[in-house]
């Protein structure tokens, strides 16, 4: 199976319970609730989304024929170093294409495995850090991992989430016009409703991708 990839880059992390870590991203090309197209953002399920993810264009971005392409062109982004490489596998939706095989791949070439789904799908076993982020009016299939991180506001209930098996709770202020406005809205939740810790996109703070 090939993967086709909008961007691969060496970057920050820079949200949720990992942000500041060094990481590979890899973000893969499509998604199941949006095309990626403008022309098709009024009647897609996420309208809010703030990522290009159309096509394989971008810095790193191609079509790679096999696992151990990709796998080649993490560690070479990762570069020489002793610490354990540690990979993110974003989009898009990155369950799209995240397979067994790749995760064997990765396994092999000791590469840490995270990934930012929306959680629509079904994770594969052998990742090590499952971030979901439930879109409204979207099914949320994928119920437990490490990280829930859920963009504020959005017609969700946040309490209903808390029954969910995830260990850690973030809420994040959706961007555009209105952030000034959400990010209130997000801090005062946060200042009501304990577990839940607000999240920022510290990466556009930085000045990073």
């Amino acid at each position: 199976m090939g993967y086709a990839v909008k961007e691969l880059f060496l970057t920050l992390q820079g949200e949720g319970v990992q942000a500041g870590r060094r990481a590979v991203f890899v973000r893969f090309s499509g998604c199941n609730l949006w095309s990626g197209r403008e022309r098709d953002r009024a009647t897609a399920r996420c309208r809010f989304c703030d990522t290009d993810f159309f096509g394989t264009d971008g810095d790193g971005g191609g079509n790679f024929a096999a696992p151990k392409v990709l796998v080649a062109a993490v560690l070479a982004a990762w570069g020489e170093h002793v610490a354990p490489p540690f990979a993110v596998f974003t989009g898009g939706e990155p369950l799209l294409q995240l397979d067994a095989a790749l995760i064997a791949a990765l396994k092999a070439a000791q590469v840490t495995i995270a990934v930012e789904t929306n959680g629509t799908l079904a994770a594969p076993a052998g990742i090590d850090w499952l971030c979901v982020s439930p879109k409204a009016g979207a099914a949320l299939v994928q119920r437990s991992g490490d990280e829930l991180k859920l963009v504020w506001p959005q017609p969700i209930d946040p309490a209903a989430l808390l029954r969910l098996d995830f260990c850690h709770w973030r809420l994040q202020p959706m961007d555009g016009p209105a952030y000034k406005v959400n990010l209130e809205q997000t801090i005062q939740y946060c200042l009501e409703h304990p577990p839940w810790q607000a999240s920022l996109q510290q990466h556009k703070i930085w000045g990073v991708r």
